[in-house]
């Protein structure tokens, strides 16, 4: 019996995902999180084999949740379900120690096999996302691909319009430290202020 974690903000979601495994013999759902605080208490509490994570929660979440899960329990299986494009996200989800990564509108077709998948021990990803791991270790993916974890994470929320107060609040981080970040992406980036990130974001889809 593959024993899962489901890990999503919203209870629809959640529903939706239960569904989708119901009346699968080999398949429980032994627990459920709305955030990735609760997803990382049950896993330090109970044994689970796969955690299928949404990428974007309050508190803990994204590529921090998937590598502070790995630390606690490294045999876990992690599956990271988002609503964000593979190509842009799933490289750092799978560097963080992710097995798959699968978008949300391909989940009601894809989600059995790739929980089996990863539980087995092998790894779920699209052709878009094989192709964006060797852009990124060629060195060949465009300039974004190249910030740092928590660099592409204060990035994302100052395209999404977070000020630097409401970053380090969300973050556990300082201002003045979410301001060196910013300075560091703008540069590599290559960019003049603000609204050229949020314009880059969107050029990029990565909003």
């Amino acid at each position: 019996m593959i024993r899962v974690l489901l890990a999503d903000d919203h209870q629809i979601v959640r529903d939706g995902l239960k569904r989708i495994l119901a009346g699968q013999a080999d398949l429980e759902v032994a627990g459920e999180a709305a955030n990735g605080d609760e997803a990382l208490a049950l896993v330090r509490a109970r044994d689970f084999d796969v955690a299928v994570l949404d990428m974007s929660m309050p508190g803990l979440s994204g590529i921090d949740l998937v590598k502070r899960l790995k630390l606690e329990k490294p045999a876990l299986r992690v599956l990271v379900l988002s609503m964000h494009g593979e190509q842009q996200y799933a490289v750092r989800a799978l560097k963080a120690g992710a097995a798959g990564y699968l978008g949300k509108d391909s989940a009601a077709e894809q989600l059995v096999g790739a929980l089996r998948k990863v539980a087995a021990g092998g790894v779920h990803v699209s052709d878009a996302a094989a192709a964006g791991l060797v852009s990124a270790a060629s060195g060949d993916g465009p300039p974004h691909t190249r910030l740092s974890d928590r660099e592409f994470e204060i990035f994302k929320l100052l395209a999404a319009g977070s000020s630097p107060t409401e970053i380090a609040r969300r973050l556990h981080l300082s201002v003045k430290t979410v301001s060196t970040h910013k300075t560091r992406v703008l540069e590599k980036l290559q960019l003049g202020g603000t609204a050229e990130l949020v314009r880059y974001a969107l050029e990029n889809k990565l909003l």
